[in-house]
């Protein structure tokens, strides 16, 4: 769990991030995998076979339990892979090897690691330059091959001939069971919150739990967006035996794909319940294991295990990066989005990553495009976008929907439907057609309605666009990136995004940025007032009663930033006085908006 680097590369889509182990592991840099999509992972896994000169027995769709099986597998290579990767490199000559010197050259400056290479540099040759290069070549450790399931994602699965398998064989439980069972030492991601019988399936693989030594092979980190449900899910899990290795913080807003706002929790003071509250989270959570591991007859926890506190999203400058780290004291922190200019890094075509570098702040936008109802974030003029508009103006509305991971609607069928398929949508719409409203409320119905796009293809398009894999369906991409990326304009290389991570450069120096705090309280305070605004003029009592804790909670947040701001000592002065300025602006225009929609705040 303790790499070498401070940051990690979270998950990004189902496809942009699906093979970005092969291309930074090596240099001891986390990432993660979407273990969403199957077929994705069965072409990846047949390209790469082929690249890398392995052996590829096809697992054809509808074989046994063949969702995990693919996973599996496609975890295996990717094992593989990396460890011949690291062999390599420990075989390599700092003479010759670029990739060895990048191993050592991307390190931050502080590590101990990184200044025994630059000693090393400096030494003339002999037996004491030797040696050292001998152990620095045998410190280098992969970075972790983590994946991720999001368990809102757990579509009940048939068989070829349409009959309802058993629930093992749901798309989270067959991708965990394909996660399991793989040999990776690693780490699972479970993200989009609390899923009981994914939870619960966990207990049945022996990689979860402590070895004779007290070691995990598989851990698990939650993805949260507050404290409360990290306890929650922890004891859950602790009550089961199972530690939490890592609580991964990420902005409910200022973040790629899904956004599941709070209500009005900001991501500084959650931040702080988690540094005052750490200690006592692991004692609770360690006695609780320890108890169910001895009623289960299993090897207990001599000590705490490994636990991280990391944070994601809207992470963009060096300064911030040193913030969250010291004074938050977090373990690592999460770049996501800014990586999707990194073609060493992310699986994205080259127009698409030219329309993301080329659009600015106001292109990037939370959108209601997503079949589970959840805002998305997403950048305007996508080919996903337009392909949409043309199939809704031929008469064409919808998708085939050949994947349906994202299925959940049972309005017109009994087995769950994708409301961004063609089923869905005609059928939504010949039903609006027939009620009694005025042409732009009938407009607006039918807006909100192919307004959802086929998320299980557009996602993954880039990757068979990339790669040159053939679809036998039209490919166009939808992209997944939050709005932190909108200030950020270069293509870059992986060497170039790490050194603005680390402070050697400034990928974003011409750019009027705001601190990351700022900008996630302005997206809390839109998102409030878009919530009010739909709920007017008359606001039921449920709805005040969200409005006022959102209220309370953005209030007390900023005030917390008020008190915190003499603490962001990594800024300039002039940066703090900034702060300050862009506080008391968005403070005044929340007092304002609330003023004007009384209404929605008054508890009669």
């Amino acid at each position: 769990m303790r790499t070498c680097h401070e940051f990690h590369i979270p998950v990004m889509g189902t496809a942009f991030t699906i093979d970005t182990p092969i291309k930074v592991a090596k240099y001891g840099i986390s990432s993660v995998v979407s273990l969403c999509d199957d077929e994705l992972c069965e072409h990846m896994r047949s390209l790469y076979c082929q690249q890398f000169g392995f052996p590829y027995d096809p697992i054809q769709k509808f074989s046994l339990d063949y969702r995990a099986k693919r996973i599996t597998a496609y975890l295996n290579l990717l094992d593989d892979i990396v460890k011949n990767q690291i062999k390599t490199l420990q075989q390599s000559s700092f003479e010759s090897s670029q990739d060895l010197n990048d191993y050592f050259q991307f390190l931050p400056e502080h590590s101990e690691l990184k200044k025994e290479y630059l000693r090393m540099c400096g030494l003339p040759d002999g037996p004491e330059k030797k040696q050292l290069q001998d152990q620095l070549r045998h410190s280098i450790l992969p970075g972790s091959i983590d994946v991720n399931i999001m368990t809102k994602l757990d579509r009940r699965t048939y068989d070829e001939k349409g009959q309802l398998l058993s629930e093992e064989f749901s798309d989270a439980l067959s991708a965990l069971r394909g996660y399991a069972s793989s040999q990776l030492q690693s780490s699972i991601v479970f993200s989009a919150g609390f899923n009981r019988r994914l939870y619960a399936y966990i207990e049945a693989f022996d990689d979860f739990f402590p070895n004779e030594s007290g070691v995990l092979k598989k851990k698990i980190i939650l993805k949260v967006s507050d404290y409360r449900s990290s306890l929650t899910q922890a004891r859950f899990l602790a009550k089961k035996g199972i530690w939490v290795s890592e609580h991964r913080i990420e902005s409910g807003l200022n973040c790629g794909g899904h956004a599941f706002a709070s209500e009005g929790y900001l991501l500084g003071p959650i931040l702080e319940e988690f540094k005052q509250q750490k200690q006592a989270l692991i004692e609770e959570q360690l006695a609780m294991c320890n108890e169910a591991l001895a009623k289960k007859g299993r090897p207990l926890f001599s000590q705490a295990p490994d636990f991280l506190i990391t944070v994601q999203g809207g992470i963009g400058t060096s300064q911030e990066q040193s913030f969250l780290c010291r004074y938050y004291q977090v373990d690592r922190t999460g770049w996501a989005s800014p990586f999707l200019l990194v073609p060493e890094v992310t699986l994205l075509d080259n127009d698409t990553r030219q329309h993301l570098a080329s659009a600015g702040p106001d292109q990037f936008y939370l959108s209601r495009i997503s079949p589970l109802g959840v805002p998305f974030n997403t950048v305007k003029g996508t080919e996903s976008e337009k392909q949409k508009l043309q199939r809704f103006e031929l008469g064409k509305p919808g998708s085939p929907c050949p994947k349906g991971y994202l299925v959940s609607n049972e309005e017109f069928s009994q087995k769950p439907v994708c409301t961004a398929s063609s089923f869905y949508q005609k059928r939504k719409i010949n039903i609006l057609q027939t009620m009694n409203m005025g042409a732009s409320q009938l407009k607006e119905a039918i807006r909100s309605v192919v307004d959802k796009a086929c998320l299980c293809e557009d996602l993954a398009a880039s990757a068979l666009i990339e790669k040159g894999i053939q679809n036998k369906r039209p490919l166009k991409t939808a992209v997944c990136p939050g709005p932190n990326l909108g200030f950020f304009s270069k293509i870059s290389s992986l060497s170039e995004m790490i050194s603005h991570i680390y402070g050697r450069i400034d990928l974003c120096q011409n750019i009027k940025r705001s601190h990351m705090f700022i900008n996630e309280l302005k997206m809390y305070i839109n998102y409030l007032k878009t919530e009010v605004l739909l709920a007017m003029p008359h606001p039921n009592l449920k709805q005040i009663k969200v409005f006022c804790e959102f209220e309370k909670n953005l209030k007390e947040g900023i005030a917390y930033y008020a008190s915190l701001i003499p603490k962001l000592k990594e800024e300039t002065a002039q940066y703090q006085s900034e702060f300050k300025q862009d506080l008391l602006a968005l403070s005044q225009d929340l007092q304002q908006f609330i003023a004007i929609h009384s209404v929605a705040f008054r508890l009669v």
